[in-house]
């Protein structure tokens, strides 16, 4: 599995922030995994509880640019890209049985020790297998195009596809190439995470496992070392909530 996206190849990672920022980033990442509930006051609070002298406004921003947000919705949610079209929730007491019928997808941030890059994962809601990934130093909806279509010509097509409301999910481009597969569509309620838990539960997992560990250099080295972990993640990481299974035992048995 590549999962290195086409542009990645030509392009540096983003680091436009200064290295203070980038390392305040880092600590902001570290402490919203660990509190996703927190929006950019209570995080401007424990980072000062931490020593950090910054305010709201600038841990707002620096928020917007790592593309996270609290799941509580509220005023500091972020809002869906005002011209595209908004698909309703469908997952809200649906019992899933089987492999390939829910697929979900996210996009989260990931620091280099010279700027950072953005990761998205394509997940078979059932079994947690990582079907598709891909780096990419922008946030555009290339890359997530990318991903989808790697993991619909590995693994077929899914009878729904659950995301949150970005601007990158929401795009023609992206639910075009869902509709064109005959997939539905489903939107998570805005600011509301946790309608997506299980990916949530794997950002978790890859950061504090493989990319803090490691603390890679550039996109390279971090698209190599990804690509190791999402191997082991899918074949080797056993999950008690799969009775001790590996992901890739529970999709392959069950689809």
């Amino acid at each position: 599995m590549s999962g290195l996206a086409r542009s990645s190849f030509y392009h540096e990672p983003s680091g436009v922030e200064s290295d203070e920022n980038l390392r305040l980033m880092r600590q902001i990442d570290e402490l919203y995994l660990k509190r996703p509930f927190y929006g950019s006051p209570r995080i401007t609070d424990w980072l000062g509880e931490l020593g950090w002298r910054v305010n709201e406004k600038r841990v707002a921003r620096l928020m917007r640019v790592m593309g996270i947000q609290a799941i509580l919705p509220g005023p500091h949610t972020s809002r869906p890209h005002p011209t595209h079209r908004v698909y309703p929730y469908l997952l809200r007491g649906l019992e899933i049985r089987a492999a390939n019928e829910v697929w979900c997808a996210d996009i989260t941030y990931v620091p280099l020790r010279r700027g950072f890059m953005y990761l998205i994962a394509i997940m078979d809601w059932f079994s947690r297998y990582v079907l598709a990934w891909a780096l990419s130093n922008t946030q555009d909806v290339g890359c997530c195009v990318t991903a989808l279509q790697q993991a619909l010509e590995r693994h077929g097509s899914p009878e729904i596809f659950n995301t949150d409301q970005g601007a990158q999910f929401t795009s023609e481009e992206f639910t075009s190439a869902l509709q064109r597969s005959d997939i539905r569509i489903s939107m998570d309620g805005r600011g509301r995470a946790l309608d997506n838990v299980f990916i949530e539960r794997l950002w978790r997992s890859v950061k504090y496992e493989d990319v803090y560990p490691r603390d890679d250099l550039d996109g390279h080295m971090m698209s190599q070392g990804l690509g190791r972990y999402f191997r082991f993640y899918n074949t080797q990481r056993r999950h008690q909530s799969l009775e001790k299974r590996t992901p890739a035992e529970v999709y392959f048995g069950n689809n």
